[in-house]
């Protein structure tokens, strides 16, 4: 996954629904049996499958999810490896999108302007809260990603628009100040 074409591929199939690979390449800029290619390695790991077509002719694909974690990622070291790069990849894009909503913001809505852009906040918590918060955040954003398919415009309210969230979580180790206390 953590090929930049397949994250295009990825971004394109939310956004847009259910594309053929010669609609994706032509919308991506790169060439069918490359976005054919990339599609199947996608398919082979469960991030896009084969969705129904027009006709017997055509072969449509669709992202299977819109949300993607690694929770799974400490069950061998190459997994764990695996995860950081995709990771840093993903938070690199994520970098780079906030930078065009930078210089858009200005023309924006105040309640798209208001509500957009980096937060941050520090709090100390136990495991067992830490685990609570992070259920609780995830429970209240999959209650709009199962009400609305990304890929089914159907399901989009007017006036809806695309906002991709990506938190990025940090633990901080253990002040050991605190633990002599």
């Amino acid at each position: 996954m953590a090929h930049p074409v397949r994250l295009d591929l990825l971004s394109l199939l939310g956004r847009e629904g259910p594309l053929t690979a010669a609609d994706a390449a032509r919308r991506l800029g790169i060439s069918q049996a490359l976005a054919s290619h990339h599609l199947r390695q996608l398919a082979k790991y469960d991030f896009v499958e084969p969705a129904q077509g027009k006709d017997n002719r055509e072969r449509p694909w669709r992202a299977v999810s819109t949300s993607q974690t690694w929770a799974d990622a400490d069950l061998s070291p190459e997994a764990v490896a695996a995860a950081e790069v995709l990771e840093q990849l993903m938070a690199e894009r994520a970098l780079d999108e906030l930078a065009v909503w930078q210089r858009q913001r200005a023309d924006e809505e105040p309640a798209w302007r208001q509500n957009a852009g980096i937060g941050r906040t520090g709090i100390y918590l136990t495991r067992d809260e830490f685990v609570e918060l992070e259920e609780q955040v995830q429970a209240l954003v999959m209650r709009y990603v199962d009400e609305r398919p990304i890929d089914d415009k159907s399901t989009r309210p007017p006036g809806s628009r695309l906002v991709e969230i990506t938190r990025i979580v940090v633990v901080h180790p253990e002040d050991k100040v605190l633990e002599e206390e």
